[in-house]
């Protein structure tokens, strides 16, 4: 029975759909569907559509980057700040976990009133100084601040994991590091990171998963017309459907930015575990 439901809900979709990417398919009616083999593989790479595929995976790889590293250091320093004994702790706690409980589609909107060019609060403080922006028009502004606004809604969810991992910390060990006359920065280097190793693996793969993955929030904030934060998941949705440059659906394009997709997070988040999984091992 399990496996029955894994098979009927995963492998039979993702098997037809790497079937879908071998042909041309369209949703126009009318026009037969072709075995075209790996042509719709060699016309991402190479094809009319190469800029904006490049773009799109380029966009993509720096989105994950950045969220993953970034993400995580901040995660560690509210965690860390979070573990200090204090009577305001559980409410703390609450409410930097608060950006997570919204849901992506209330982030995506409450930030996308707040950097408003038009009468939102970003643009009246950088009024005061002289200056106007279109924020998520701007094609120098709109990718970072997609992934900040993805850092500020994911953060209370890393930090809970090193919370979780922090309090399963022997106090012991900083006291032994501290009467062998560790600093703060030696008690976090040697006993904090190795301690919560696991805890690091699982955030920084969640992050790396996750963000390479990433379209509603990126939709919600800039749609899926804005060549400046085009990622895979976009660029796959706007051909889908029809929403590329006026052109008609192809099914069988998307299906294979779909596969490359998954290979990409594939490959990554397995490169990204071996690697961590032998630094668990060395520290």
């Amino acid at each position: 029975m399990p496996f029955a439901f894994i098979a009927f809900f995963s492998l039979i979709p993702a098997v037809a759909t790497v079937v879908l990417s071998l042909t041309d398919l369209s949703s126009e009616p009318g026009i037969p569907v072709n075995w075209v083999g790996l042509s719709n593989y060699v016309q991402f790479f190479t094809g009319g559509n190469r800029n904006d595929s490049m773009a799109a995976l380029r966009n993509t790889l720096i989105f994950a980057l950045v969220v993953s590293v970034v993400l995580n250091v901040v995660a560690l320093a509210v965690a860390i700040l979070l573990n200090r004994r204090s009577r305001f702790a559980v409410f703390t706690r609450s409410v930097v976990f608060l950006p997570t409980v919204l849901g992506v589609t209330v982030v995506g909107l409450l930030w996308s009133l707040f950097f408003n060019p038009i009468g939102g609060p970003a643009q009246a403080v950088v009024e005061l100084f002289g200056v106007r922006s279109s924020f998520f028009g701007d094609p120098k502004l709109a990718l970072a601040l997609c992934i900040f606004v993805q850092i500020w809604m994911s953060v209370g969810y890393s930090a809970l994991i090193y919370t979780a991992g922090l309090q399963a910390v022997p106090g012991e060990l900083y006291e032994a590091a501290s009467i062998d006359g560790a600093n703060s920065w030696h008690r976090l280097r040697f006993v904090t990171i190795p301690m919560i190793a696991p805890s690091m693996t699982a955030n920084i793969l969640i992050a790396i998963i996750g963000s390479l993955q990433s379209f509603q929030l990126i939709y919600v904030l800039t749609g899926v017309l804005n060549p400046a934060t085009s990622v895979l998941s976009l660029l796959l949705f706007k051909i889908g459907f029809g929403l590329s440059g006026g052109t008609g659906q192809t099914q069988g394009f998307a299906s294979a930015i779909s596969i490359i997709q998954f290979a990409l997070v594939a490959v990554i988040a397995l490169i990204a575990y071996s690697y961590l999984r032998r630094r668990e091992n060395q520290l």
